[in-house]
Formats: C-alpha cells, structure tokens, sequence
C-alpha cells in the first residue's frame, strides 16, 4: 500500500487557462478579494520576479509593461473545478483525504512489480483530458514522504510531474536536497531554529536527536521525524471533521459610513453563512458580527457583538432577524468602516438537535421552514446566485468587492457557459 499526494500545478491560474487558451502562453496573475495583492501566479509570471503578496496598485504599471495578464480572484469557478478534479481522484483511489481545494492525498495498493509509474501516468492523462488540469503526484510510504515526494516532482522537471521516493535508488540525496523550509510541517520559525541548529535539509532533521526536536515542537515535530524515518503516525482522514464555525467576511470596495450600508453587507454575508450551515447539514447556537475600518486610520475602529439563539437553527430568516439586531451595536457613525462579516458558532449537526424542553414545539413549522430553505437553495443553485434574494440585502450595492478583470464563472453560471463555433 502507498501515500500519494495529488497537486494540482498552479492551480488558481490553471483554471483561469482552461476557459481563456489565449493565457496559456501568458505569464498570469490572479488577485485577492477586492484586487488587493497577487494571491497566485502561473510559472511565466514567477520568471519575471512577480512576488506573492504584492499590492496590485504598486505593480499595475509594471505588469502592464511586461504584458502580464491580471484576474481576479474567480472562487465559484476554482470551487467548482476542485470539487471535479476530487470526484475523478476518488474514482482511480482506494481512498482519498482532501486536503486543500487543490491537494488532495490517496492511498493505492502497489501492484505485484511494485510500479506505480503507469498508474500514475494514466491519472495525469485522465485528469488533463478531463479538466485541463496539470497535476503532480509524489508516492511515499507514509504522507510526510508523500510530500517530500511531490515536492520534487514538482522541481525536478526530468521526472515529469510523478516521483516515487519509496523505490528511488538514491533516497539519501533526495532527502539531502530538500530544504528544510520544503519539509511539511515546517514553519519560518522553526526553520530559523533549525538552521540556527545546523539543520538545513530534510535528511539532517529526520537524523537529529529526538530529544531537542520534542523539547522545542512537542509531540508534533516527533511525528514529523518519524514519519521521515518510514512510520506512519498521521492516518489518512478520510472523513473530515464537522466544523466547529463557519465564518463569512468580506472588503469593501470603498469605505462606508452609513448604517444602511452594513446592514446590507451583514444581511448578504448571513445568507451566505445560511447557505452553508444548510449545505454542512450543521445549526447554528450563537451568532458574532463584526467590523472595523482600516489598520492605517488615524482613529482606527473595530467592534463585534455576539448573541446566543433561542434555539440551534439554519433559517435564514431566524439568522437574520438576530444579525441584523447585532448591527446598531457594533455600528458607530463617523468611522470609515473598510470590512465586515459574520461567524457561525457553537454549530450541531441535525441529528444531535435538542428543541426547547419546556416550550411546545410544531415539528410540522420547522418540516416547512426546511423544505423552504431547501428550494431557495435549490433555484439558486441552478440558476445563479441571486435568483432568489433576500430584501435585507439590498439592490444596489456600491460597497460590494472590486472585481474589475473576474472571469465568468464558466462551470455555474449558465449564462457563462463558454459557446464553441465549430
């Protein structure tokens, strides 16, 4: 049996690619919410210097000389294509754990000769034809070599995006040539320690003393070490664990000072946190809303107000109703507020639901109020966001997000669709 761990090239920009051919030989960049910094970068871009976390307004004239073509941040689109890209994995896996909206691990049986070489080939090829999609696939014995393991096939370009680090005939100088800031689980400043310490790749940290590794990270860097060594000690989660909250929060495009103006962008958040309450089959017990204006103000604001329900519920209504009571407290007039948004807490899932024990309850309202909820879901869904909206939110909605160069959302919206002219 082997850990593969399956990533998915560049991937932000890769989605971008697959309804744009014209980016294919462009170096592209993709922004944050609001057009804020460079969150990703295809490999053209990365040959031409541009960093992670630049502010787009500081290298707009930069990228316009170079030609480098600029999105914005497209989540319906990239959601839409991980969610493909994890229904095929789990079709050419025993098992699979995803672990980012771009990565996710598998488990596979090794065949009698123990190649894994035309397995993983064939997955490429399906994943590519089907989605457009370049990936990399590591194979190891556990999912920390796993890693180390995708780490260069990503970096080794003679290996053409797969590496098995379990049959390499020369394990020692592949661990010897991963930097220790590449071992997963290593952070900057543990990896400042450890060069400090006279430990630079992943061969000197599996070789260290175990004793100054625990002393320092605890349990967490033993299993780290181990898992270096050919144990297993961080299982396959095949089943993710329920959220303990659920957070919807956003940027303005332009600061605001009216009250109106919150409480459509609180109302627009609490439908989208209701959506997802409805989708993870979870409830929520209380509620938090917040907001603040920006870091740089001279007379800098941040305020939230949290409130438990009566009752565990995902009504949209019922959340509203107690957000939109939250907003006059955390509202202060005056302040130029830049962001807000709402948290979900003290979430349950349905069948550990308890009603109220003293107060008579309808089983047959709450039956309603679900399949109602349901429908909205439903029609939304299949026609786009917004095809049912909720008066709260308001029709027109200057502080919504900048998004000057988004994409259509090819894969959910149906009037986005691409057409083909044969």
């Amino acid at each position: 049996m082997a850990i593969v761990l399956i990533d998915a090239n560049n991937f932000y920009a890769a989605c971008e690619q697959v309804f744009d051919p014209s980016l294919v030989e462009r170096p592209l960049v993709i922004l944050s919410n609001n057009d804020g910094c460079v969150i990703a970068r295809n490999a053209k871009a990365r040959q031409l210097g541009v960093l992670m976390g630049q502010p787009y307004f500081k290298i707009r004239a930069t990228l316009e000389r170079l030609d480098v073509a600029v999105r914005s941040s497209n989540y319906a689109l990239y959601g839409d294509m991980s969610q493909r890209l994890m229904t095929l994995l789990k079709i050419h896996c025993e098992e699979i754990e995803v672990y980012s909206i771009d990565e996710a691990f598998g488990e596979i049986n090794r065949p009698p000769n123990k190649n894994l070489f035309p397995w993983a080939r064939q997955l490429r090829a399906n994943i590519y034809q089907s989605l457009g999609l370049p990936i990399s696939i590591g194979i190891g014995i556990n999912k920390g070599q796993a890693k180390l393991a995708n780490h260069l096939a990503k970096t080794i370009t003679n290996y053409a995006g797969i590496f098995d680090l379990e049959n390499a005939s020369n394990k020692e100088a592949f661990f010897e040539s991963i930097a220790i800031e590449d071992v997963w689980g290593i952070g900057k400043k543990l990896a400042h320690w450890c060069r400090i310490k006279g430990i630079h790749n992943a061969r000197q940290l599996r070789d260290m003393p175990s004793s100054e590794l625990k002393a320092k990270c605890g349990v967490v860097g033993i299993r780290l070490q181990k898992e270096l060594q050919g144990y297993t000690c961080v299982p396959l989660s095949v089943y993710p664990s329920a959220k303990q909250e659920t957070c919807v929060s956003r940027s303005f495009s332009k600061p605001i000072t009216k009250i109106e103006e919150l409480r459509q962008a609180i109302a627009t958040y609490v439908v989208r946190a209701g959506e997802k309450l409805r989708k993870q089959n979870q409830y929520a017990g209380s509620i938090t809303v917040f907001t603040r204006t920006s870091n740089y103000t001279k007379n800098f604001y941040s305020q939230s107000a949290t409130r438990q329900l009566y009752l565990h519920s995902n009504d949209t209504a019922v959340l509203l109703r107690v957000s939109l009571d939250l907003v006059e407290r955390i509202f202060c007039p005056y302040h130029k507020l830049i962001k807000a948004g709402v948290i979900m807490q003290n979430l349950t899932r349905n069948d550990h639901l308890q009603l109220h024990l003293l107060k008579q309850q309808k089983p047959q309202k709450y039956l309603q109020r679900e399949r109602l909820m349901s429908v909205i879901d439903h029609l939304n869904q299949l026609y786009g966001n917004g095809t049912i909206q909720w008066a709260a939110c308001g029709v027109s909605r200057h502080w919504e997000m900048r998004r000057q160069n988004l994409s259509p959302a090819a894969t959910t919206r149906l009037k986005d669709i691409p057409i083909v002219n044969a």
